[in-house]
């Protein structure tokens, strides 16, 4: 298929698929939603994509997409912005209420300038007029995978670590925040009642557990959770 895509006439069998965490599908092909109402340009775009070594799975609705999408899909969205029902841009809005980490690259007959800036604004990875070239379009599939990769790489990031500070006890808990705050064991024995000597012990299996070194690797651990217990003033 060459030059910008054009419709065709045969169904495209897409398969859907569960993905998994990030570390799990490294070596397993991108998965590339299209959501269109138009169905000729649903298969050519499934035909070019497949052919580059892309999953891909089809959706003639916004509605039928936000059903069928699994919380923690991988990949991208190429997205239409005119649809029956829920539009394009109604769709992107529901996608970031929901929380998922999956960039949308837009692809429409019918855009403007406003519509550009709002999508862009939202979070689209890009917003592009059809008829499309293949260059441009897997250029931006391209772009939004890597972008997809980093995103559910930090949300992992951010998940274990989590996970490492819910093995803290409350006492723990209540030594790291103090510590994160700059207070010294003194300090933190005096507003935790305690001896200095039980601070310590506490403040070393707080390290240990949450697999750091030093008092500025735990800020830096906390500024990245932003957890309201270590965060408080």
């Amino acid at each position: 298929m060459g030059g910008a895509l054009t419709p065709g006439r045969d169904n495209v069998s897409a398969h859907p698929a569960a993905c998994h965490r990030i570390a799990d599908v490294v070596a397993k092909p991108s998965v590339i939603h299209v959501v269109d109402d138009d169905a000729s340009f649903r298969v050519a775009v499934a035909r070019l994509l497949q052919s580059s070594g892309f999953q891909v799975i089809l959706y003639d609705s916004a509605t039928q997409f936000l059903e069928r999408l699994p919380v923690d899909a991988c990949g991208c969205i190429l997205l239409d912005v005119q649809m029956p029902g829920l539009s394009g841009l109604e769709l992107q809005d529901g996608i970031a209420e929901r929380g998922y980490l999956i960039p949308i690259v837009f692809l429409t007959g019918h855009g403007d300038i406003p519509m550009c800036v709002r999508a862009t604004k939202a979070g689209a990875e890009d917003f592009l007029s059809k008829p499309v070239s293949k260059e441009i379009l897997l250029g931006a599939v391209r772009r939004a995978l890597l972008r997809s990769e980093a995103a559910h790489e930090h949300h992992d990031r951010l998940g274990a670590l989590r996970g490492l500070v819910d093995t803290l006890t409350p006492r723990q808990k209540a030594v790291f925040a103090l510590v994160v705050r700059g207070r010294l064991n003194k300090q933190i024995a005096f507003e935790l009642r305690t001896s200095v000597r039980t601070v310590k012990a506490h403040r070393h299996e707080v390290m240990f557990k949450l697999q750091v070194r030093s008092v500025a690797e735990l800020v830096s651990l906390a500024d990245k959770l932003v957890a309201p217990d270590a965060r408080a003033n």
